[in-house]
């Protein structure tokens, strides 16, 4: 194949990736699909913006691709929320941005951003259902905030690795069990019959609630684990020390939503954007549909942005 054959080839593939998304776009005033190309706007920090046109209401807009209004590449923004799930700093981020980016940013602005596309992305993927196995494990993670006792409480499906459920909680009461794990039980397509638990009793009694331990006595298998037994919960304790490995530097979280937040984006890091040892694979792909490409991050937003 020649050079130009190849430019050509290119040319065409771009058309089609534009008129596949023109076709799935939508007028945010009417809601109409009629809409075309019509010129740009330039900004200070992000370059060129594409602007379009509707030909039903003869209005202009940009359209939202999750990164409406924000002073930055995208590029940029996706890179800081993966420095910061793989281990770095906010202060060691932004002196890496003034290594590499003509603009940079302060480290609460850094923050924000993680705060803001955790929440967004959280809403998407909690919407989606998970092809999952019949066995489910899970336990919790002991921390502080505002020097008060908190926890973050994870549910993994076993043999996938993904994270189903999570909460970061200032207990370990019956009812917050209970609706990590009818969360669980919402977004899980397959039934689960396996249960993986370390000996806190609250687990059973809570299994008892969401799952109906009574009336499915046969086919229900609470297993407790302990760590003088051979056989321990060692797949959620990976997880757990994998969190640990990133908050460990933390003193402690000064707020519990931010916390929380903070925490579901580290939930959607490790499910999305970080490939597991174990099984050679990203979670996502095993127990999911969704087709991601090198930029987990940037896709999620923008699939974000299109299911609001």
């Amino acid at each position: 194949m020649s050079r130009q054959e190849q430019l050509n080839r290119f040319l065409w593939k771009s058309k089609q990736v534009e008129y596949k998304r023109l076709s799935v776009c939508v007028c945010p005033y009417c809601k109409s699909k009629k809409i075309i190309k019509k010129g740009t706007r330039t900004t200070e920090k992000r370059g060129k913006i594409q602007r379009y046109f509707c030909k039903d209401c003869k209005k202009k807009f940009v359209l939202n691709d999750g990164f409406y209004r924000m002073r930055f590449v995208d590029k940029m923004i996706t890179s800081v929320l993966d420095l910061y799930y793989r281990g770095m700093s906010l202060r060691k981020i932004k002196e890496h941005l003034q290594v590499y980016y003509e603009y940079f940013c302060s480290h609460m602005t850094i923050l924000r951003w993680i705060r803001k596309y955790a929440k967004m992305i959280g809403n998407f993927v909690d919407k989606i259902k998970v092809n999952n196995s019949n066995c489910i494990t899970f336990d919790e993670v002991e921390y502080k905030t505002k020097k008060q006792k908190s926890f973050f409480i994870g549910v993994m499906d076993i043999e996938s690795r993904f994270i189903v459920s999570s909460e970061y909680s200032l207990d370990r009461e019956l009812g917050t069990f209970i609706n990590i794990l009818s969360k669980a039980k919402r977004n899980s397509i397959n039934p689960t019959l396996n249960f993986y638990t370390d000996g806190l009793a609250v687990y059973r009694n809570a299994l008892k609630r969401v799952y109906n331990y009574k009336h499915h006595a046969k086919k229900f298998n609470h297993r407790i684990i302990r760590s003088q037994d051979q056989a321990f919960n060692w797949k959620i304790e990976r997880f757990n020390n994998t969190i640990r490995e990133r908050t460990k530097v933390m003193r402690q979280f000064k707020e519990l939503w931010s916390a929380r937040l903070i925490m579901k984006g580290f939930e959607i890091f490790y499910n999305f954007c970080r490939k597991h040892t174990g099984i050679n694979k990203y979670p996502y792909e095993l127990v999911t549909d969704l087709k991601l490409g090198k930029n987990k991050w940037l896709d999620l937003i923008n699939l974000s942005s299109q299911a609001c």
